[in-house]
């Protein structure tokens, strides 16, 4: 259940989704190796709920988004929207879902095409999808820009002629042109200022209440993730480690990870923040070519003991809706 749904359809299930970029190695390219860089990761979003992702740089979120909306092929696993795995969907059969999921890209200027106006840039979809022509397409590109805080004078203008924040409205209204149901919003404010941010934010709310998306939101600013999420996910090296309610999950993390994750979180009142733990994890991120065995983290991890090494622990449910891959909490479960 999730606090802006009182009861929860699912949208879209991931089963066991994996991902891995094969690399050419030694002499001449010929032994081959795999970026491991997303590994059996399992989640549900129900319709017009928000599921937070959240991680360090290069731990698979973006590549989960861009692997769910088919820009990867997965290499295993599921992706079953509305009952249908676009996972085993050939390019063609994947056209008529194109429509109902969309991205929103982190750089908005990389993501527009700097020689086509912005009229063209949120129409272009409209074409392809045999949405709109002529007058009506016109009339539509115009409700957009007004719909993301734009104007209609702006249509006919290019890309360089805006700043990042109007670039990313651009951006969300190209996304929103196929009227889609699920949106991957990719880092989507971490581009702006910070005063930018909030009105980005925003404005994604209220077109989730408008129109009734459905979001997942990967991002680094954790403060920014809960205020957006119904529920956080947390990734590591590929991995889901924890997921739970937003409250839930920054009142009682249960992962060390997502201990030491939280603890970076700038508190703005002194007295609490003198007072305050901050966990600073040791070493370096392991390669994704070559993981630890066992539990990832268990090379930068406090509590780790012999078991971690041999053993990789399941994602578990150790609370209503608190799901935890953790060793430890297995043995608090036995006990």
């Amino acid at each position: 259940m999730t606090e802006k749904n009182k009861t929860f359809e699912p949208l879209i299930e991931v089963r066991n989704l994996t991902k891995y970029f094969e690399i050419n190695r030694g002499i001449l390219g010929r032994h081959k190796d795999y970026v491991q860089a997303v590994d059996g990761v399992t989640f549900t979003i129900g319709k017009g709920e928000t599921l937070g992702l959240v991680g360090e740089s290069g731990c698979g979120k973006s590549t989960t988004g861009r692997t769910l909306i088919r820009l990867y092929k997965p290499t295993r696993g599921e992706i079953i929207y509305n009952g249908v795995d676009l996972g085993s969907l050939s390019q063609k059969e994947l056209v008529p879902y194109r429509k109902k999921i969309q991205m929103i890209f982190q750089d908005p200027y990389a993501s527009l095409n700097s020689r086509m106006t912005v009229g063209d840039i949120i129409g272009e979809s409209m074409e392809i999808h045999h949405l709109a022509r002529g007058q009506e397409r016109q009339k539509k590109i115009y409700e957009l820009l007004e719909r993301v805080g734009l104007s209609k004078d702006h249509a006919s203008r290019y890309p360089h002629e805006f700043s990042g924040g109007q670039r990313q409205r651009i951006g969300i209204a190209r996304a929103l042109a196929v009227d889609p149901e699920f949106i991957i919003c990719d880092e989507p404010i971490s581009a702006l200022d910070v005063s930018i941010q909030a009105q980005v934010v925003n404005m994604l709310e209220d077109l989730q209440k408008e129109l009734g998306l459905t979001y997942l939101f990967i991002a680094h600013d954790l403060s920014m993730v809960k205020h957006i999420s119904d529920r956080i996910g947390v990734m590591y090296l590929g991995k889901l480690v924890e997921i739970a309610n937003r409250n839930e999950l920054y009142d009682d993390p249960l992962h060390p990870y997502t201990q030491a994750l939280l603890s970076a979180i700038p508190i703005p009142d002194p007295e609490v923040s003198r007072q305050s733990r901050r966990i600073i994890l040791e070493g370096d991120v392991p390669s994704p070519i070559n993981p630890p065995s066992g539990c990832r983290f268990r090379t930068r991890c406090a509590y780790a003991m012999e078991r971690c090494a041999l053993e990789e622990p399941e994602i578990r449910e150790v609370k209503p809706g608190h799901f935890v891959a953790c060793h430890l909490m297995e043995d608090k479960i036995a006990d």
